[in-house]
């Protein structure tokens, strides 16, 4: 993998070990000189991403939006910083031409992002290990509906495996390189 998409919160959550979570994989994709595209921003897990990536003198590139560059402040330190107009922009330029998408713990800007990246992967438009870091179980309720949604005939089993989901940072980025993509082979 030579980059990939960091979807994470424009907050740090109310526990230290989000930001912990969140500078180990920063600090392990730069040792790596796996490339981080993010959010852009300066605060909240994307700050501390950013920072532990800059730590290690890894590579990467922030995309926000001039709306968010004023409310959040883009990160200073990160020099390759995409300005664009729309949330729609952003997110295409997040996930385009990497090598695989991990989502942080976040909100609703983390699930949209997550979501359309697993949409586009059921409909074959992005082929690569989509992870979620399920940390201390913050994800698990959503990986239960997911299950839910299966069981109830709304999404196919090979699709629910679109969502790759890990505690730790190293489990994650395990079973993301050993992943083969597996779309939906028909419609119905």
């Amino acid at each position: 993998m030579n980059s990939i998409a960091v979807y994470c919160g424009a907050n740090k959550g109310n526990h230290p070990w989000f930001a912990e979570a969140a500078t180990e994989l920063g600090k392990t994709l730069a040792k790596r000189n796996i490339r981080v595209i993010f959010g852009g921003g300066s605060v909240g897990l994307m700050g501390v991403l950013a920072d532990a990536v800059l730590s290690e003198g890894g590579p990467i590139t922030g995309i926000i939006t001039h709306q968010l560059h004023g409310l959040e402040l883009g990160h200073p330190g990160v020099k390759d910083m995409i300005m664009v107009n729309t949330m729609s922009e952003r997110r295409d330029l997040l996930i385009r031409n990497t090598d695989g998408v991990i989502t942080l713990p976040g909100g609703y800007g983390s699930m949209d992002e997550l979501f359309e990246a697993l949409t586009l992967a059921q409909l074959r438009q992005y082929e690569k290990p989509i992870g979620l870091l399920s940390l201390r179980g913050y994800y698990d309720p959503l990986l239960h509906m997911l299950d839910n949604m299966v069981e109830n005939g709304f999404l196919k089993e090979q699709n629910r495996r679109l969502c790759i989901a890990s505690d730790t940072v190293p489990g994650l980025l395990y079973a993301m390189e050993k992943y083969e993509h597996r779309a939906l082979d028909k419609w119905h």
